[in-house]
């Protein structure tokens, strides 16, 4: 049947994706054992599947378009599924973000799931290095900043009203 057959570089392209995608699944649940271990509402699969949904949609926008150049080059801009991405990221974020009177709960998680969006697009667009650092910058930032004492030191510090760290 024409056009069924794959090639072997259409394979091993094919190959690459799914690694991409594993490796994106990998990061994002690093970052969400660490969110499930401290008790937050989005965890390891909020993370995982953000990380790879971001990935897979990088993917097809990267390479699931590419016999529409040969119509319209002018016509195919693959930065729209990203933006589409960061939007989509967005509006999930700000659902898990709660006022309750002068605090705000949340806005780290949502912070952090954007971010995992944000690792997903660089395993897809191959920026592993860029993929990798970022999420050790995501976990050091949730795990050693968040739990050292460094934040309510700096708003003792700087602020002279009550912290909200204070009960």
């Amino acid at each position: 049947m024409p056009g069924i057959e794959l090639d072997l570089a259409s394979q091993l392209n094919q190959l690459t994706m799914l690694a991409q995608v594993v490796l994106a699944f990998v990061l994002g649940g690093f970052l969400g054992l660490q969110r499930e271990y401290s008790g937050k509402a989005a965890g390891l699969r909020t993370y995982t599947l953000v990380t790879v949904g971001a990935a897979v949609f990088t993917l097809a926008s990267v390479g699931g378009f590419n016999e529409f150049l040969a119509l319209d080059a002018s016509r195919y801009d693959p930065s729209r599924i990203a933006a589409n991405i960061v939007v989509g990221i967005g509006f999930l974020g700000a659902g898990v973000i709660v006022f309750r009177g002068a605090h705000i709960e949340g806005l780290t998680t949502a912070a952090g799931v954007w971010t995992a969006a944000a690792i997903g697009m660089a395993v897809g667009l191959k920026l592993y290095l860029l993929a990798i650092f970022t999420t050790l910058l995501v976990f050091f930032t949730l795990e050693v900043l968040g739990k050292s004492g460094f934040e309510k030191w700096l708003y003792s510090r700087y602020r002279p009203r009550k912290s909200p760290y204070e009960q």
